[in-house]
């Protein structure tokens, strides 16, 4: 059967794929508009399929919310490049994405998302959709991680789609869970409260400030003795002033003097404070309730979320690319 190129064209800037691949399948399915799409996406599947290891280092997260239904939904959808994340089409399929997450059923699987109506396109799944778009771009698409809250929630997606964060937790406040979401966003807590630290990683700060306030071993003080003379002859060679070896050892022998003369055991309740002190330090800087709140540093997070009568009950923190990796 002849195609008029104008037919040809036409299909093309329907498909937005390439002219010879548009009249090839025109070609095969004697004109039949519907059965080229099929044969193009099946050509597509089979052209995907064989580039499947390539790296997906784009691509965005999307976070749908409905303050009424109380329900919020975020994706992390990846791509080969940046230009591709950028385009309406795929902000418009992963917005979509946690859009039907939200709203929809659910799923608990990207899988059992994507066989999804398409919100807002009768007729059109998520899947169809998606396929078509990587039949038509040609790269590779991973749709990596899902998540669906019910209930009061704390949601925030960064300008750039590449950090998105979601708190369930306890309260009406929710935009103050947002600021907190924010917080998240900004200071990457590892976790929520000093409890979800892993003990091991507790116990073994714990031990290594213990072991800085123990006295030191006589080699221990003969080495941090030859490292400060060491500082104190360049010191004195940069001010012009190179001092004589001898000059060096007399340092020496005063800074070993004064190091051993510090080196006492210090009282257990003294020890005890300056463990404590550092293990607040500790937490505060690695879980979310005990870090400073970035909008009112003189209060920590812990103390905004009990002055504004809500309780988060779990962090979810993502960054891009970061389940793949």
């Amino acid at each position: 059967m002849e195609i008029s190129a104008a037919t040809v064209k036409a299909f093309r800037d329907k498909t937005g794929l390439p002219m010879m691949e548009c009249k090839k399948a025109l070609v095969e399915s004697n004109g039949d508009e519907e059965k080229a799409i099929e044969i193009l996406r099946k050509s597509g599947a089979k052209t995907m399929a064989a580039r499947t290891d390539r790296e997906t280092e784009a691509g965005r997260i999307a976070l749908f919310t409905d303050a009424k239904k109380q329900v919020s939904a975020m994706v992390e959808l990846l791509c080969e490049s940046a230009p591709v994340s950028n385009t309406e089409e795929f902000i418009a399929l992963v917005n979509g994405l946690a859009e039907q997450l939200a709203t929809g059923p659910g799923a608990k699987t990207p899988e059992e998302l994507l066989a999804q109506p398409f919100p807002g396109k009768k007729g059109v799944t998520l899947q169809q959709f998606y396929d078509e778009l990587v039949n038509k771009i040609r790269e590779v698409f991973k749709l990596t991680r899902i998540a669906r809250i019910e209930g009061a929630c704390g949601a925030y997606v960064h300008h750039n789609a590449a950090i998105g964060v979601l708190l369930p937790m306890e309260g009406e406040n929710t935009e103050l869970g947002k600021d907190i979401a924010m917080h998240v966003a900004s200071m990457k807590p590892q976790a929520l409260s000093e409890n979800d630290i892993e003990p091991a990683l507790v116990q073994k700060e714990r031990e290594m400030i213990l072991a800085e306030n123990k006295p030191k071993s006589e080699d221990e003080i003969q080495q941090l003795a030859d490292e400060k003379a060491k500082e104190f002859f360049v010191a004195q060679a940069l001010a012009g002033k190179e001092p004589a070896p001898a000059e060096v050892q007399k340092e020496r022998d005063k800074i070993f003097a004064q190091l051993q003369k510090q080196n006492k055991p210090k009282p257990a309740e003294v020890v005890q404070k300056i463990v404590d002190g550092k293990m607040k330090a500790f937490f505060a800087e690695r879980t979310l309730m005990g870090q400073p709140f970035v909008k009112d540093t003189a209060k920590s997070v812990a103390q905004v979320c009990e002055e504004g009568n809500i309780k988060v009950k779990e962090m979810i923190h993502w960054v891009l690319g970061e389940a793949a990796s």
